[in-house]
């Protein structure tokens, strides 16, 4: 339209606003909330999936830990309260008939499940931790954050060798952390049995299913060490991506009632926790955040344009004098009704602009404020660009359709009828 390339267009425009600053003002007050909110929460939701997201990165989203327990109904002879117990060789087993299953990790622990730890020392210093035996696999569902060294590898396992890797806390305790010594290859006695240390790992602050006051031995060497033969405390089982975890949790349960001569209808014989399933909930929480986000912002957008429009009518019925000498001195209903329209579009723009440019600012110093704390799940909140200008053109088309509203009712407005107006 060539009313948009006109130099008194935009001076009318601009004096129509000077003219009426608190108004003006108050008006781009609703848009500019509204892009701001839709801005800065849509951003602060997705810096809380962000810090999930890390919180839990290199853990298995899609795994089950499943552990013995007693039998609470008898069965095919057996009495109930049998203590049933996961053998090395229930995995091949499982994983032939479940192939939903990627890969399991067995492991044992003492001091968890209600088992004592045990102690580790050296050079006079001793202290009681958690001692789990480990396979490296074991690493692939909570990936450590190695400080020092290595983790356990195939052939820590093969050769049973007396290697241990040691948390944080448990280095801090046994060695000279404040001048940052090598614990590598140097020794620490469990059982009275020494271990070359091989490695260090570090829990992040405020989360995760592991603790630095404990350590990990070759799964081979701990079974020796206790005596336990080919038991295992607990396996963690990881799905196949997009698997079923919930049918998969299911399905394990009911192969090993099978193997173990239990009562189908048993729900107390092996206890399990589904990390899939509460991570999925967790998932379905941050994306209802984000929808509600979206609706609460967007609605908040359509108030602010709604209310341009009411302002428009009013300075329509001020300007009405106005309007009637244009239209007078040759206007065309078509000129007066852009002019209108052009208004409603500036002052939506323009709002949403600093609303959309304040978001940002905001979100900037929740980034800054938030970028070294990994006790609190958020980080580094962003926003979809495409949502925003999205945004910002159905705020532009808004903007034009409620515009219409006092447009059409200026061109209404006879000449000689608003020459007579006081």
């Amino acid at each position: 339209m060539n009313i948009l390339f006109k130099r008194d267009t935009w001076q009318e425009i601009y004096y129509s606003l000077r003219n009426n600053k608190l108004r003006t003002f108050l008006t781009m007050i609703g848009v500019g909330w509204g892009m701001f909110l839709y801005v800065s929460l849509l951003g602060a939701a997705k810096g809380m999936e962000n810090g999930f997201n890390k919180l839990f990165s290199g853990f298995a989203t899609n795994s089950i830990f499943l552990w013995p327990q007693k039998t609470n109904i008898p069965y095919e002879g057996f009495p109930k309260g049998r203590t049933m117990n996961l053998h090395l060789k229930d995995i091949d087993y499982l994983q032939k008939k479940i192939p939903e299953i990627d890969y399991i990790s067995p492991q044992s622990v003492r001091g968890n499940f209600g088992t004592p730890g045990d102690q580790i020392s050296r050079n006079g210093k001793k202290n009681t931790y958690m001692i789990t035996g480990d396979f490296p696999v074991g690493n692939q569902i909570s990936q450590k954050k190695l400080i020092f060294g290595r983790y356990l590898n195939d052939q820590d396992i093969s050769q049973k060798k007396n290697v241990i890797v040691i948390g944080e806390e448990v280095y801090k305790n046994l060695f000279d952390a404040k001048k940052n010594e090598n614990p590598i290859g140097k020794s620490v006695s469990l059982k009275g049995v020494f271990f070359s240390v091989i490695g260090v790992f570090r829990v992040k602050k405020g989360g995760g299913m592991e603790s630095d006051r404990s350590a990990y031995i070759p799964f081979t060497t701990y079974t020796g060490l206790y005596n336990e033969g080919d038991k295992v405390g607990f396996f963690a089982i990881v799905g196949k991506p997009n698997a079923d975890v919930a049918s998969i949790e299911t399905k394990v349960k009911e192969e090993l009632k099978k193997i173990n001569h239990v009562s189908p209808e048993d729900t107390n014989a092996f206890g399990s926790f589904n990390v899939g399933k509460e991570f999925k909930k967790l998932t379905g929480f941050l994306s209802g955040m984000q929808l509600l986000t979206i609706i609460v912002g967007t609605l908040t957008i359509l108030a602010g344009v709604i209310a341009i429009s009411n302002i428009l009518l009013i300075t329509v019925k001020e300007r009405t004098k106005e309007i009637g000498i244009r239209r007078a001195l040759g206007a065309k209903p078509s000129e007066v009704r852009n002019q209108i329209l052009l208004e409603s579009v500036v002052i939506t723009l323009s709002s949403g602009l600093l609303g959309f440019l304040s978001g940002i600012f905001l979100l900037m110093i929740l980034n800054i404020a938030t970028m070294n704390n990994d006790a609190f799940p958020f980080y580094n909140p962003t926003v979809d660009y495409s949502n925003v200008f999205t945004a910002m053109g159905i705020m532009i088309v808004l903007g034009l359709l409620i515009g219409l509203i006092p447009a059409q009712r200026a061109v209404k407005i006879r000449p000689i009828e608003a020459l007579r107006t006081e």
